[in-house]
């Protein structure tokens, strides 16, 4: 893994090589090359092992996840801050099932550095709400459940946030 810039001066070298294509009349070079810098840009901004271990996470494949998110050894210099935040995320997600406490740090640091989209966020929220709740911080978990409420637009987490108030009744 090496830093995020690289990935930039590559794209940067290849669009200097598409120029010089296209002064030496090699039109079909020149275009094809920058078609061919577009991918460093993209991996620029979506890291390419964060988007391997979200598929990863679609099959349930919380090891495999884990097998990628590991090539990242240094994400503050690796990826973006939206990036840093799409690894904590996925990390508490997959600590979410073992280690609470060390869940809770990484979805607070996700928050802390952003998630673009709102579902995520939401997801995050949720999660730090469940264990407010587990460590009887009634006030805290209430608060993240209104925000994560608000956050869910397409009622995805309804069930989970109504089981969750229904639960905090009973502390």
């Amino acid at each position: 893994m090496f830093h995020r810039n690289i990935k930039l001066i590559i794209a940067g070298l290849i669009i200097l090589t598409s120029i010089w294509q296209f002064t030496e009349s090699n039109i079909g070079n020149g275009i094809f090359l920058v078609l061919l810098s577009a991918i460093p840009i993209f991996l620029y901004f979506k890291n390419e092992f964060i988007l391997l271990a979200f598929l990863k996470l679609r099959k349930q494949d919380f090891e495999g996840a884990k097998k990628w998110l590991a090539y990242i050894k240094n994400p503050e210099t690796a990826l973006i801050q939206k990036q840093q935040g799409y690894f904590n995320y996925l990390h508490g997600i997959m600590l979410s099932q073992t280690n609470i406490n060390q869940a809770e740090k990484y979805f607070k640091k996700a928050i802390e550095l952003g998630l673009s989209m709102d579902m995520d966020l939401a997801v995050a929220k949720l999660n730090l709400a469940g264990v407010a709740m587990t460590r009887r911080r009634k006030l805290e978990a209430t608060s993240l459940l209104n925000e994560a409420k608000k956050l869910d637009k397409q009622n995805m987490l309804k069930d989970q946030i109504t089981m969750m108030k229904d639960q905090m009744k009973k502390i």
